[in-house]
């Protein structure tokens, strides 16, 4: 089983930026494609980002688009999730996340590993 371990949440200012980091262990990272998600209290948990397996291909919420950017190392079995241009409205626990198929990279129920999660907080 993969291990995924996510790292890089605070708390910053609206405006600001972010860089998450989803470290991979226990197999070959690169035969999975990598989700991000995020979960806000009392919310569902919805889809950020999806990249590839070979880092060809990504994929982003509207909410998102132009403002987050996915990339991955597969050297490193690391995944990234750059976060730009914050709002409050992104405040939220992020998650990433690994597919062993790439037919539903958009839906949680794509994926197959999950990681602990890490806070991200955009105060106004």
């Amino acid at each position: 089983q993969v291990q995924l371990v996510e790292s890089g949440g605070g708390l910053v200012q609206a405006g600001g930026s972010l860089r998450l980091s989803c470290a991979a262990s226990g197999r070959t990272f690169s035969i999975y494609a990598m989700g991000w998600f995020r979960q806000a209290p009392g919310k569902e948990r919805e889809f950020v980002a999806a990249i590839s397996r070979s880092g060809s291909s990504m994929w982003y919420a509207d909410s998102v688009k132009g403002r987050f950017t996915i990339s991955r190392d597969n050297a490193k079995n690391m995944v990234y999730l750059q976060m730009n241009s914050l709002k409050p409205e992104d405040t939220a626990f992020y998650y990433c996340a690994g597919a062993l198929t790439s037919r539903l990279l958009t839906t949680a129920r794509g994926y197959d590993y999950w990681g602990q999660g890490t806070q991200v907080t955009v105060s106004s």
